[in-house]
């Protein structure tokens, strides 16, 4: 009888070991099913695949839940999908519209960009069924060539704003000197006035070509080996005059080590130059302005500083915008264009560089270029090497 007993108690423990292993061979063959489905996805045919991928366009298909079965990877580059979701209600929206009717529907969408919404997003999207499941959008980035609109728009508008008053300023001026024409004193006030109007107009001309010349030249041609002192230099020679009749100091300070990079060596003297004219126009009689050079392997930095009034905290951003003055008025005195910081910030960014900006109320302002350091050439560097007996000198 116990026999018997033990015989039935391993055939019960055997069955539940055996019906255990079965579930969950079951669970694990499900499991890997599930992953698969979800990882691998095969929503179109493979010849479909080929042709999104050949497209320039940004692809997307989606299920009849809305999710995400197949993107290119640029989609998440872009911020539209996270996972297997799209980000954007708005494509969302267009997707299950476009689902329903069973139709294409293409249009322009303004899209948030990053974790704040604080980028922006211009598409054009094309969204059309492939099935009866599965939904297709297509979507071409637009958003350079909307900033290239919209600059393109701003900059003729200020353009004509900043022409208009001295252009107006040498018709009335031009009335002034009929109307006083037996007056020889008042004549020659008027055309003084007139010359300095017209002065303005050819510089605000001058500078004008020269950004816009920047803005389309998004590298250099053929640049050179510079040596970023000289250009200092020069840029300082310049200004001196007009520091000089100020009542303002230029002075240099230059650590010697080599300052080279790779650039136009003329328009690298116009960044400097633009800075030190942007510090004396908003420097008092009586004060300072500092320039100094300093060179590393990696970096060349070029340092204005001078001692204004300096910079309100709510402006700093804003002081490289293409005609934005911090002090409108006395940047018509001192016949500033507002341009001077723009061209200097797309000078930098042409070279592979920058420029940055740091000031304190009533403690003056400093304006700083950096620019990547041209390396040595292979012949200025020191190799070791036998020394020759013939030319060896001893003392």
């Amino acid at each position: 009888m116990l026999e018997v007993l033990i015989a039935l108690s391993a055939l019960c423990v055997g069955l539940v070991i055996g019906w255990s292993a079965a579930r969950r061979r079951t669970a694990e063959t499900s499991a890997k099913s599930i992953a698969t489905t979800h990882t691998n996805p095969e929503p179109i045919a493979p010849e479909a695949a080929e042709i999104l991928d050949a497209l320039r366009s940004v692809s997307l298909v989606v299920d009849a839940s809305d999710r995400v079965v197949r993107a290119s990877p640029s989609a998440a580059a872009l911020g539209l999908v996270r996972g297997q979701e799209i980000v954007h209600e708005q494509l969302r929206t267009l997707v299950r519209t476009s689902r329903r009717d069973k139709d294409l529907h293409e249009l322009e969408l303004d899209l948030t960009r990053g974790l704040n919404g604080a980028g922006r997003l211009v598409l054009g999207v094309r969204v059309t069924p492939l099935s009866d499941d599965h939904v297709l959008i297509l979507l071409d980035d637009r958003s350079q060539l909307r900033r290239v609109e919209e600059t393109r728009r701003d900059f003729v508008v200020n353009v004509s704003h900043e022409l208009k008053t001295p252009v107006a300023g040498l018709s009335l001026l031009s009335e002034a000197i009929d109307d006083a024409r037996d007056d020889p004193e008042a004549v020659h006030r008027f055309t003084k006035r007139m010359r300095t109007e017209a002065d303005r107009i050819n510089r605000l001309v001058m500078e004008i070509v020269e950004f816009s010349r920047l803005q389309v030249a998004e590298t250099l041609d053929d640049p050179q080996r510079v040596d970023v002192r000289e250009c200092v230099a020069e840029a300082i020679e310049h200004m001196r005059l007009m520091a000089d009749e100020r009542n303002i100091g230029i002075q240099a300070h230059d650590e010697g080590n080599r300052a080279e990079v790779f650039g136009d060596p003329d328009l690298i003297t116009t960044a400097v130059r633009n800075l030190i004219e942007n510090a004396v126009n908003y420097s008092g009689s009586g004060t300072r302005v500092d320039v100094a050079v300093k060179g590393s392997p990696d970096l060349v930095t070029v340092a204005v500083k001078d001692q204004g009034s300096g910079i309100p905290a709510g402006e700093i951003e804003r002081v490289f915008e293409r005609f934005y003055r911090v002090d409108a008025a006395r940047s018509r005195r001192t016949g500033g264009t507002g341009l001077g910081l723009a061209i200097v910030k797309h000078i930098c960014a042409n070279h592979g560089g920058e420029v940055t900006a740091w000031s304190e109320e009533g403690h003056g302002s400093t304006f700083t270029i950096r620019l990547p350091a041209a390396h040595p050439e292979p012949s200025e560097t020191t190799i070791d090497r036998p020394v020759d007996e013939a030319r060896k000198v001893t003392p």
